[in-house]
């Protein structure tokens, strides 16, 4: 059975209780994934990541982090690139701590750069942090660059495909409403886009990646530059479909994790589970 988890990126809106605790909420509620995020910064300690590993591990809940926003390996400006090493290095030793899988992080801007230049710039800096996780005997954490959703952002499926394969420990983020938002509504609008996609991750990358293939969706709103806002799955004024994503997944026979970026987080990873659920029966048949 092709099995997909689903998770939020954060708190879930309903939860009041310990960060450490969401895990058995999550389960609770039928969920089985969930991005912390250290968006802001790093301000998880040691002893409550390695807490909330134990309970998400107890949970069946796989766990990744998100990186903080403030990351631009591509800055002209060296002091922005330092602190994007050392903001990245922190949110890795975090992930060590909980046993996240994967840290997710927008890698930068293109500025004044070409985009190959750009690129090229990112790479370098990734591989300081590479070099951080091999001193710091850091294993079993990837590097997860994401696609973004704007066209000021290093961030196409290409480059991200790029920067994987020269970096080498680090696996794409495939984020469905930023490259159709990123494309301005063009792409991701059938299941043969979304097919596209995960057969250029695996004839570039490897199956390795697949296992699962990580992934973030919402809803989108979009504009001359791309991504403006992650709306909610039941705006019908907006795209991608899940569906769509979901068949795709389905008929390429993938293993994934699916983040739930809608501004109602868990609410919106439960309808997907649903609408995932009720293809899956009719891909069986």
């Amino acid at each position: 059975m092709t099995r997909i988890r689903f998770g939020p990126a954060g708190r879930p809106i309903e939860y009041k209780g310990p960060t450490v605790e969401i895990p058995f909420f999550l389960k609770s509620l039928g969920l089985d994934a969930f991005e912390y995020q250290a968006v802001r910064g790093v301000k998880i300690s040691k002893e409550d990541a390695e807490q909330l590993g134990i309970n998400a591990k107890k949970s069946d809940v796989l766990l990744s982090l998100h990186g903080p926003y403030y990351i631009n390996f591509s800055s002209e400006k060296e002091d922005v690139v330092v602190k994007s090493v050392e903001r990245l290095n922190e949110a890795v030793k975090a992930a060590s701590y909980m046993g996240a899988y994967v840290v997710v992080f927008h890698p930068g801007y293109y500025g004044k750069l070409k985009p190959e230049e750009a690129v090229k710039k990112v790479i370098t800096g990734l591989l300081k942090v590479k070099d951080f996780m091999s001193s710091k005997g850091i294993k079993n954490v990837w590097l997860g660059p994401e696609t973004t959703g704007k066209t000021s952002q290093v961030g196409s499926v290409d480059e991200i495909i790029t920067i994987c394969k020269e970096v080498g420990n680090a696996r794409p983020v495939i984020d469905w409403a930023h490259i159709h938002a990123r494309s301005k509504g063009t792409y991701i609008t059938c299941i043969d886009h979304v097919i596209e996609v995960i057969e250029k991750v695996e004839r570039e990358l490897g199956s390795e990646v697949l296992k699962p293939l990580h992934c973030h969706f919402s809803k989108i709103s979009y504009g001359k530059g791309g991504e403006r806002e992650h709306v909610i799955l039941a705006d019908e004024e907006h795209g991608p479909d899940f569906r769509i994503v979901c068949k795709g997944l389905l008929e390429v026979g993938v293993e994934a994790v699916v983040i739930s970026e809608s501004p109602i987080l868990e609410k919106d990873a439960l309808v997907m589970k649903r609408i995932y659920e009720e293809l899956l029966s009719a891909h069986k048949a």
